[in-house]
Order: structure tokens, then C-alpha cells, then sequence
């Protein structure tokens, strides 16, 4: 269909409309015949119409409107447009000198300062043809704008396979906006989909500053932050235990819901790794199993590690999980880790479980072993296994007013050793089944709360390889009460200068179990609990179920806040201790209780967002008796606007197993001029006059690229440590060139914002 614009009515209307009448008389007459159709200025009429209607979509049925200063041709079959031509249909508009319409092709060739608009996309050349219906044409010498993620650049030639594909011959891409781009792809063809988001780069080099880093004869890059399929750019760096690294990952995004990825890694000192990382996602499952391996040339070993991790549905209310951990050595995670918290590992975990959840009851079998990965300088006992461990929980809230619990718990419990072919154990082993029932009656009313409640604990073990003499049966049963009270006062106060909301919450809590001997038992899985605020009120000072300690003893502790209409927290103070009344007696193992005297140590707490820019995070662990802080943090954070973070924390523990704990942690982010932000972090160790942990960095943010240098140094090991180099060119809206330093600043700059995102200004 074919929409002619109105003609605009002014001087000369009526000679306009009289030759166009004409006109159209002697095309019905002559079919055959050329006819000079009168010209028309733009049609504004049209247009301010057009303004008032909705937003034209691709719609293929859509009519073709044209414009222009002179029209010829037949309309059945060509019209020729020439002077400020306008082709439209959707949302591709075609602007140009001159063009022709072949109606029957539903075809427009335009040239002449063509411009042309299709979507969201904008182009310029020299001539443009284009099928109005399949999408289908092509540019010559073409500037090209996408509107989605603002990527530009020129060519030859591009060429439209459909609405979503283009194909640039001779062409560069980038996504700065200035016309001289620092950075820029030129290869011999790229592939443009914006349907999948994906950009196929063939024989090409990327620039940066003229100078060109990177050349590939195949590589895929996203168009708008997509997944998408082929290689992705090489990563390097250097470590102190590797020597240079390169890393030249290929992805496959199999579907929507799987992909994979395989990323030889060469490292300089040790040979060619291999690895594979797979992830899948379904409505009833989801996993990730990933798989390195590499022939050390420094040990002249094989060495590899695997990590696999699976949850699925079987049906409504049944979920099936394993997470399974191996590694060839003790070694491994030091020697290859990049991140603290997997290169220090030494526990790998290897789990598989099945769990039931009913509507007031949870029932899960697991089987479960560890993996030790020994420091031979600070050696750790390995966990027992439990092979299996079945359990079985239910609660039930307010039956009459009472609140119903109820734990259990069958566990088989070993822990061997492999010397060689042979595999043995010189540690008591053993079942352990116990049941533990609780009833508790909640008080609350406005203003206070007050909660009775009473606990049984029934437990038996069925031992092996114990000591010549000892019993292989025990059973406890050991019954535990408790009371907890509290109340909550609250006045309206002002606090730097913003109206609060002041409360007073005093809390006590009163224990009593009496004493079992547990000498002769087992300790499988327990320790003693840290002690915290969040502890002081439990019925038990031991975490596990192998020790049940004996207690009569009253908790206190008193509370305020200052809080804000929104809730915001401002201030929290909080004090509070453990009186005793009888002295515990309970060990773990077996010799004379640490506990001597009528009170704990004191805990004191003051913390809160003190100000928009301000927070504290303080607590301190007081020994009344030694008169010296046994524990305690201060910290503090102050953030006064975006991308701009400085983090103290000053710790001490003197209950180190380690020995004395003494540490100051310093870290931060801060511009230092218009584009550069300093990045460090320090974890100093006082008494080894040591840096335990340190980061130090610059980032340099352009208009289109973000330049990181970043150098990081972590303990593997009691007495090792791994320091790392981390280079990285990221070329925003196409990839990142070099090793990935952000899990890094991340997981050591508390606060820390990526400096090319928008800035976070909620908090401020």
C-alpha cells in the first residue's frame, strides 16, 4: 500500500490540485505513460498528524509513506523521488537526494546523503537499497550508530541479512563517542546480531590509541552485555608461584539455561593447564561443575581439582543436593588459587543429600566426607565423617498458646586415614542418635516479653575403637530450663540534629542444667561456642551435640537505640554479662573447667550509621579478672560520596590458637585526581611486625575505557604467600583485556563501587 502525503494548502493550491487531478486522469487513461506529478513541499500536515499518533512499530503490514519535492514515475509499478526524499514504513525511515521506489519489490534504492533509521539504529552512506518488507539491503561507505548500546563505527560496506543481522565488510566498531575513538576494532568483517547480542569479529585488531594490543582471527564480543557464544578476550597476569599466566577462554552459550566454558591457562613455571566450567539452570534444577587439570613441571606430577555442585526437585516437597570437592594435593589451592578465600582452603567438602519438607516438619539424610589438605607447619585434626547422618525436625507455633519443637538426629561417625593401599583409623568412632524435645510459652504484650521454657536431651552412643577399659554404650539424658524477660522503653529524642526515636531494652536470662558426667564421651563434632552477644543467650556454651554443659546462671544486658521514622538505625550502645551461680564443670575434654569466678568477661558493643557518611562498628570482650581486653574490633567506615570509601579496623584476640592476634586493617577507595582512584588495603600484623594481607592499585576511568593496575599479596599457608599482578584494559560495551582484578578489590575494600557504573547515591 502506498500513502501519498497531503499537500499543504496556501498560494498556488488551486493550480496544485488541479494538475494533480490531471495527472491522475492521464495515468488512468495511459497506464504506459511517464507523468510529472506536482510538486509538494514537505508534508507538514502529515507529519503533525503523525505527531499525535502512537509510536510506529515493524509491522511488515504497515503503508509505505513517501515524500519529496518532485515525484515521477508510474505508482503501480516506480516512482522516482528526487530532492529531500523521505521513505517511511514502521519504524525504518529513509532519507536521501534522490531515490526510486519499486513498488513491486516493495524496494527502495536511495543515494545521496542517505540516512536512514531502522529500530533503534542510525546509518549514513552513499547509497542504500533496501527491501521494505524482508528487511534485506545494503549500505555503501556507511557511518553506523546502534541506539542500544551506542556502538558506532564506519565501512566499506554493510550489508542487512534480516531486521536483527548485519554484516559490516572493511569496517571498524567502538563504543566511544568521539569521532577520533581511543579504542576501536578494524577487522575484515564483523557480524552484527542483534537479535542474540552478539558481534563476531573475523581477522581483525583491536586499537587503542592508534596502537593496536590484540589481534584475533576469530572473536565474538556482546553488543549489549548479552551472553553470547565464541572466544572471549585472553586474560593475563603474573604471580609469584606461576611466573606469567595467559589465559584464552572459549564460550558456548548452549541455551538459555546451559553454557560452557573452556579456558586453557599457560603458566610460565608450571605448563599448560586445561579447564572446563559448566552451569545449567532448570524450573526443578541447577548445577555447576567445574574441572582443571595440568602436568606441573615444577613438582613433575599431575595435579588437578574439581568442584561440582547440584540441587533438583524429584517432586513437590523432595530436593536432591550433592556439593563434591577433590583436589590431587595439599598443595593445590595455594599454588593455583587467585583469591584468599579458596587459595588458604584446606577442608573440601564432599556432600550428598536428600530432603523432605512437610508443612510443620523437615526430614534430610546426608552423607558426608571431608578432604584434608594439610599444612604441615600448622597441622588441623580432620573432621569425622558421617556416613550417613539422618535428621529429623518439626515445630509448631502457638498451639494453645505453646510453641512446639523438636530435634533428632542418627549419625554414623568415622574418621580413617590412607597410608599407601591400606586405610585405617586410630579414632574412636561410632553411632550417635539422640532426640531433643522443647516447649516454650511466649508472653508478648507492648512493651515487654516474657518466655518459659523446657528442653530434654536424650542421647546415646554405640562406640568402636575405643581404649582397652572404656565403655563402647553411653546414654544422657539431661533436661534444661530456662526463662527469658525483657522490656522495651522508648521517648522521642533529637540526635545530630534529626528527630529519634530513643529506646532502653533491658533483658535477662536465666539457664538451669543440671551437671551430667560426659568425661568418657566422645567429641565428634563440638567446640566451644565464640563468645558474643548473640551466644550469652543460648542454653548451651558449646556448639554440637557431644557436650551438653551444666548451668545456673543469670544473663544481663541492657540495650539502647537511636532510631529513625525510616528505621534507619543511628546508634546502637548494648552492655552485657554471664553471672554464675554455680560454676560449670562440663569440658570437652575431660580436664578441669576454665571457668572460675561468679561472672563472665563483659561485653560492651557500640556500633550504628552515625551520620550519612559516618559509620562504627565497635565491641570489646573486658576481662574484669585480668583486667585487659581479651577480645575486641574497632572499626569504622567513612563513605562521604560515591566511589569515595575509607575503611580502620583495629582487631585483638588474645584466645588465638594461633597465639596473639593483634591487627590493624586499613583500606580504601579515593579519587586523587579527575579520572585516577587509588585503591589499597593493608592488614598489618602487629605482633609479627608483618603485612599479613596487602592490596595496592590505581584505576583510571576514561569516557569509554577503564585502565586497572593492581598488585595483591595473600597468605597459601602459615608460612607461605602468594603475590599477584593483576593488568586489565576494559573497553566499555566489548570486553575486558587482561586478568580480572574485581573479585579482589570486592572481597578487600569494604564499600568499594565499580568506578564506570552509576554512581550508588541512596546512602548519601
Amino acid at each position: 500500500m502506498i500513502r501519498f502525503f497531503k499537500f499543504p494548502f496556501g498560494r498556488f493550491a488551486d493550480l496544485r490540485m488541479s494538475r494533480f487531478f490531471t495527472s491522475l486522469a492521464s495515468l488512468a487513461v495511459a497506464a504506459s505513460a511517464t507523468t510529472v506529478l506536482p510538486v509538494s513541499a514537505q508534508a507538514q500536515t502529515t507529519q503533525n498528524t503523525q505527531d499525535k499518533q502512537p509510536a510506529a512499530t515493524n509491522d511488515k503490514d504497515a503503508p509505505v509513506n513517501v515524500s519529496a519535492e518532485q515525484m515521477t514515475g508510474r505508482p503501480d509499478r516506480q516512482i522516482n523521488l528526487d530532492r529531500d526524499v523521505e521513505v517511511v514504513r514502521g519504524e525504518t525511515t529513509i532519507k536521501s537526494d534522490k531515490a526510486e521506489y519499486r513498488i513491486i519489490k516493495d524496494e527502495v534504492e536511495a543515494t545521496g546523503h542517505v540516512w536512514m533509521k531502522r529500530l533503534q539504529d542510525r546509518y549514513t552512506g552513499d547509497k542504500a537499497v533496501m527491501n521494505m518488507d524482508s528487511g534485506k539491503g545494503y549500505v555503501t561507505n556507511p557511518t553506523y550508530l546502534f541506539g542500544k548500546n551506542g556502538g558506532r563505527g564506519n565501512a566499506e560496506k554493510i550489508d542487512f541479512l534480516s531486521d536483527d543481522q548485519a554484516l559490516v565488510t572493511q569496517g571498524t566498531y567502538s563504543t566511544c563517542e568521539a569521532l577520533d575513538p581511543d579504542w576501536y576494532i578494524r577487522a575484515s568483517t564483523l557480524d552484527l546480531d542483534s537479535g542474540r547480542d552478539v558481534g563476531t569479529m573475523h581477522s581483525g585488531l583491536v586499537y587503542f590509541k592508534g596502537v593496536p594490543i590484540l589481534g584475533a582471527p576469530l572473536m565474538s564480543f556482546p553488543l549489549s552485555g548479552e551472553r553470547k557464544s565464541g572466544v572471549l578476550p585472553p586474560t593475563f597476569g603474573v604471580t609469584s608461584t606461576g611466573g606469567a599466566e595467559l589465559t584464552v577462554p572459549y564460550y558456548f552459550n548452549i541455551a538459555p539455561n546451559r553454557d560452557l566454558t573452556l579456558y586453557p591457562r599457560y603458566i610460565a613455571r608450571r605448563g599448560l593447564m586445561l579447564g572446563a566450567d559448566a552451569r545449567y539452570l532448570g524450573e526443578t534444577y541447577s548445577g555447576e561443575t567445574k574441572v582443571e587439570g595440568i602436568q606441573d613441571r615444577v613438582t613433575g606430577t599431575g595435579r588437578y581439582s574439581l568442584s561440582t555442585l547440584h540441587s533438583q526437585t524429584l517432586a513437590p516437597n523432595l530436593k536432591f543436593a550433592w556439593n563434591v570437592n577433590k583436589a590431587s594435593d595439599n598443595d593445590y589451592p595455594s599454588d593455583f588459587s587467585q583469591s584468599v578465600a579458596t587459595s588458604s582452603q584446606r577442608l573440601l567438602l564432599r556432600d550428598v543429600s536428600l530432603t523432605y519438607t512437610g508443612t510443620y516438619w523437615n526430614a534430610a539424610g546426608h552423607v558426608t566426607k571431608y578432604q584434608l589438605l594439610q599444612d604441615v607447619n600448622s597441622p588441623i585434626q580432620k573432621p569425622y565423617d558421617r556416613l550417613p547422618q539422618l535428621t529429623l525436625t518439626a515445630a509448631r507455633q502457638d498451639v494453645g498458646g505453646f510453641d512446639l519443637n523438636f530435634a533428632s538426629e542418627f549419625a554414623r561417625f568415622s574418621n580413617t586415614y590412607t597410608t599407601g593401599t591400606s586405610t585405617g583409623s586410630d579414632m574412636v568412632g561410632g553411632d550417635r542418635m539422640y532426640a531433643t524435645p522443647s516447649i516454650s510459652y511466649p508472653i508478648i504484650r507492648p512493651g515487654y516479653f516474657i518466655t518459659p521454657k523446657a528442653t530434654l536431651d536424650a542421647t546415646t552412643y554405640r562406640l568402636n575403637n575405643v581404649a582397652a577399659g572404656a565403655p563402647t554404650s553411653l546414654t544422657r539424658v539431661v533436661p534444661t530450663y530456662s526463662l527469658d524477660a525483657g522490656m522495651t522503653f522508648e521517648r522521642e529524642t533529637n540526635f545530630f540534629g534529626r528527630d529519634m526515636t530513643q529506646t532502653l531494652e533491658p533483658r535477662l536470662f536465666y539457664v538451669r542444667t543440671p551437671y551430667r558426667d560426659q568425661s568418657q564421651y566422645p567429641n565428634f563434632d563440638s567446640g566451644l561456642a565464640d563468645f558474643n552477644f548473640a551466644q550469652i543467650f543460648s542454653e548451651n556454651r558449646f556448639v554440637g551435640h557431644d557436650r551438653i554443659s551444666d548451668a545456673n546462671q543469670i544473663t544481663g544486658a541492657l540495650v539502647s537505640r537511636f532510631i529513625e521514622e525510616n528505621g534507619l538505625e543511628r546508634l546502637r550502645a548494648a552492655i552485657g554479662q554471664r553471672f554464675y551461680i554455680s560454676d560449670p564443670k562440663v569440658t570437652l575434654d575431660g580436664t578441669t573447667s576454665t571457668i572460675s569466678g561468679s561472672k563472665s568477661d563483659l561485653l560492651l558493643s557500640l556500633g550504628g550509621q552515625i551520620t550519612n557518611k559516618l559509620s562504627l562498628d565497635n565491641t570489646v570482650q573486658y576481662s574484669e579478672t585480668l583486667r585487659q581486653m581479651v577480645r575486641s574490633t574497632f572499626g569504622g567506615r567513612w563513605q562521604p560520596a560515591p566511589k569515595k570509601v575509607l575503611n580502620l579496623t583495629y582487631r585483638l584476640d588474645r584466645t588465638n590458637s594461633s597465639g596473639l592476634l593483634k591487627q590493624f586493617d586499613v583500606s580504601g577507595q579515593w579519587p586523587i585526581s579527575q579520572r585516577w582512584y587509588a585503591v589499597s588495603r593493608i592488614n598489618y600484623s602487629i605482633p609479627d611486625k608483618t603485612v599479613a594481607e596487602g592490596l595496592l592499585g590505581m584505576e583510571y576511568q576514561a569516557d569509554c575505557w577503564v585502565f586497572r593496575l593492581v598488585a595483591q599479596r595473600i597468605p597459601t599457608s602459615s608460612s607461605k604467600a602468594s603475590t599477584s599482578f593483576f593488568i586489565q584494559l576494559e573497553l566499555n560495551g566489548f570486553s575486558k583485556i587482561g586478568s580480572n582484578p574485581m573479585d579482589a578489590l570486592k572481597s578487600s575494600i569494604p564499600g568499594y563501587q565499580i568506578i564506570n557504573k552509576p554512581d550508588d547515591i541512596t546512602r548519601y
